[in-house]
């Protein structure tokens, strides 16, 4: 009996350690190479090959790598790190236009050109003299520029006022190619200031459609003054912003609410266990009903912030009547809750009782081409309004596609059309002046050249800006292209040629 015990026990174990004996150990050298090779030439799918050999997706992969990398070091030149790549003539004209690089493109201040110049070149012929004739000639160049520029294709133009240094700053955009029209600092930005500006650009050809900007006084004058048929929307960027910091603010004095609810629960804990609960009970009473209070608070507040920034002020969304009674429904429900804080919901209140068709007049520019759709396609309005509404969920939830389909269905094979038309629509209407902020934080590297050249390096920025090509961008159409040639539709030289300097070219 013991003997056949030991005779299964072995069998077992032998079974056993056949079992746990996997494929991909039992593959060899031969056959590994062969996998790879078959994952990076992608002859068969990753899963059908894992199912023939029985192996794991994550085997394949890691076998692929290895091939990969030993294709890379096997074809890989050794490098000679001192080969000369090429020769690189220096002249003064070149020391000029590096100078001018170096400080625009790598914000390098005046010492730091200085010490490149020694550092790599072993170039000591310059001083922080030249280094400022040299910009300030850059800055005379970019005036007669930026003077020159026709600007009749802009068609919506984002004013705004950004400060430096506590004194403002006037500064223009157009929306579609972002070309900086107008950046300037003053003293004041009243609409003397600003009517003085908008003139001088009209002799320059500007004449936009209409304008978004905030609720500046000097600015929304000065514009009625040169252009009183030039009407000025409200940008949805500060509304949006303003409501999200009252909601951020009460989310956060509920949360202390809790923490001091949490505080005199603990020392109710310790006084009851001395027999002295009572002195703490109306004080924890008043910190529960608080806390209540101030949660309830701040989820209607983060409510009607959420309805306002995705129903409301957003691209895709109802038609414009619909967004106005929902406007309406908001400011009335923060009417009610103004007593209950008033010092920080009182403000936003104001503002949005002030703005509603400011804030709203993008939606009757997306009616009005949303018409001209639903005439071209020959398709009801509101199936068009249904289309822009669609695009404001979420691709990731059934309910999108549940929709799509019935959109599919009633506008059967006219949907595609109609769907590129309402997306072209949307990406063409701006309705926020975030641009504007995007380029004052971009101002802040160059700070530094306001102490040697004067609040005229704007002109060289604002040219500068103009002519350099975008390297990323969201949108595909301005990867390679620059603020001025978006504008125009033209070509231009590099911003470099401009300023009169001849590139150096290795062909």
């Amino acid at each position: 009996m013991i003997t056949n015990n030991i005779g299964r026990f072995a069998c077992e174990q032998q079974f056993f350690s056949q079992t746990r004996t996997s494929p991909a150990t039992s593959l060899g050298p031969t056959e590994r190479k062969k996998l790879s090779l078959q994952v990076l030439t992608r002859s068969e799918s990753v899963s059908h090959l894992a199912q023939n050999y029985q192996v794991s997706r994550k085997f394949l992969y890691q076998q692929a790598a290895k091939a990969s990398d030993a294709l890379d070091e096997t074809f890989t030149a050794p490098t000679d790190n001192d080969k000369v790549l090429f020769y690189l003539p220096v002249t003064k004209n070149w020391i000029r236009q590096f100078v001018l690089a170096l400080v625009l493109i790598c914000h390098s201040s005046f010492r730091g050109v200085l010490e490149l110049l020694e550092a790599v070149f072993d170039y000591r012929n310059l001083s922080l003299g030249t280094i400022h004739n040299i910009v300030r000639a850059a800055v005379q160049k970019s005036k007669q520029i930026n003077n020159a520029q026709d600007l009749s294709n802009i068609r919506v133009g984002i004013p705004d006022e950004i400060f430096q240094a506590s004194k403002p700053v006037l500064v223009g955009m157009d929306a579609r190619s972002t070309y900086c029209y107008l950046l300037s600092a003053e003293e004041q930005r009243d609409e003397t200031t600003w009517g003085v500006h908008l003139l001088d650009l009209a002799a320059q050809g500007l004449h936009p459609d209409y304008t978004i900007a905030d609720g500046g006084r000097g600015l929304r004058a000065g514009q009625v003054a040169v252009w009183d048929d030039v009407p000025c929307h409200g940008d949805v960027f500060h509304a949006e912003r303003d409501l999200g910091k009252l909601a951020f603010f009460l989310e956060n004095r509920a949360a202390g609410c809790t923490t001091m609810r949490q505080k005199l629960e603990r020392k109710m804990n310790r006084a009851k266990n001395k027999s002295k609960g009572r002195a703490l009970s109306r004080k924890l009473a008043y910190a529960r009903q608080a806390e209540e209070q101030a949660i309830e608070l701040a989820k209607n507040i983060r409510t009607l912030a959420d309805w306002m920034q995705n129903d409301i002020l957003s691209l895709a969304g109802p038609d414009l009547q619909s967004r106005r009674e929902l406007y309406d429904f908001v400011v009335e429900e923060l009417r009610t809750l103004e007593s209950l804080c008033p010092y920080r919901i009182s403000p936003v209140l104001r503002m949005l009782e002030n703005n509603r068709d400011n804030l709203l007049a993008f939606v009757g520019i997306l009616d009005e081409r949303f018409a001209d759709i639903a005439a071209r396609f020959n398709v009801p309005l509101f199936l068009v309004h249904a289309v822009c509404e669609l695009q404001g969920l979420d691709k990731n939830l059934a309910s999108y596609w549940q929709r799509r389909a019935q959109l599919q269905k009633k506008l059967q094979g006219q949907f595609h059309d109609v769907e590129t038309a309402v997306c072209e629509v949307l990406s063409e209407t701006p309705r926020a002046s975030s641009m504007v902020e995007n380029l004052n934080s971009r101002l802040r590297n160059y700070f530094f050249l306001r102490r040697h050249i004067g609040n005229d390096y704007l002109d060289l920025l604002r040219f500068f800006l103009n002519h350099r090509c975008f390297i990323r961008s969201e949108r595909i159409e301005r990867v390679g292209k620059s603020p001025a040639e978006l504008l125009t539709g033209k070509q231009h030289s590099h911003w470099l040629e401009l300023l009169g300097f001849d590139r150096f070219s290795r062909n």
